[in-house]
């Protein structure tokens, strides 16, 4: 990746859905947290020396109520349900969480990158495996965040907290992780969506 088209902004996302992406799933939440370069590069440590959440960074986080419900075990590990969410009146992922998504993401100095744990198995699609480690032990956002911070990572299975998990992980090897990022780096063009979802007008931008 050229030198002038670095990522200015990381965009650290999760989401949550009701199942696995076999079962073609309904996002019932997510997350964003974008941070500038200038934040990664110039890290801020606590008075140990590790390092916490840059103080300047945007945060997005959105629940939504799915049409399909919640598998078992999705709702037993992320909390959520049909029920909840439609108790609470939350509308499904319709036009105006797409605007928001856009209007979030135009706030930001580009290019930008998206950062995803897991995102080649779950967020993303199985065309750019390439770059993943395979047969690997010990890589769940848990193991990584223990391994680096010695302690359980807090609200594990909410959209917001992985992020922030995520984030701080992240962290611990911005050098080696913003270096990667640049040699990695592919347009959005060239991500093909896992499934398509049926046709919806309120979803056109």
């Amino acid at each position: 990746m050229s030198e002038a088209s670095r990522a200015e902004t990381f965009v650290f996302l999760d989401l949550e859905a009701t199942g696995l992406p076999s079962m073609e799933p309904e996002i019932a939440e997510l997350s964003l947290f974008a941070v500038h370069r200038s934040s990664l590069e110039n890290l801020e440590r606590d008075e140990s020396g590790a390092p916490v959440l840059p103080r300047v960074l945007d945060k997005l986080t959105l629940c939504m109520c799915p049409e399909r419900p919640f598998t078992a075990k999705a709702s037993e590990i992320t909390g959520l349900s049909s029920e909840g969410l439609a108790r609470c009146r939350k509308a499904g992922f319709d036009g105006a969480v797409v605007r928001m998504l856009q209007a979030f993401l135009s706030r930001q100095a580009g290019p930008i990158c998206l950062v995803a744990h897991n995102g080649f198995d779950y967020d993303f699609p199985p065309a750019v495996h390439g770059t993943r480690a395979r047969g690997r032990q010990g890589y769940s956002l848990g193991s990584l965040f223990h391994r680096y911070f010695q302690a359980e990572p807090s609200a594990a299975h909410s959209a917001e907290g992985d992020v922030h998990t995520l984030l701080l992980i992240f962290l611990h090897r911005a050098t080696e992780l913003l270096a990667w990022a640049d040699e990695q780096a592919r347009g959005w063009a060239h991500i093909e969506p896992m499934y398509l979802p049926p046709d919806d007008p309120s979803l056109e931008a």
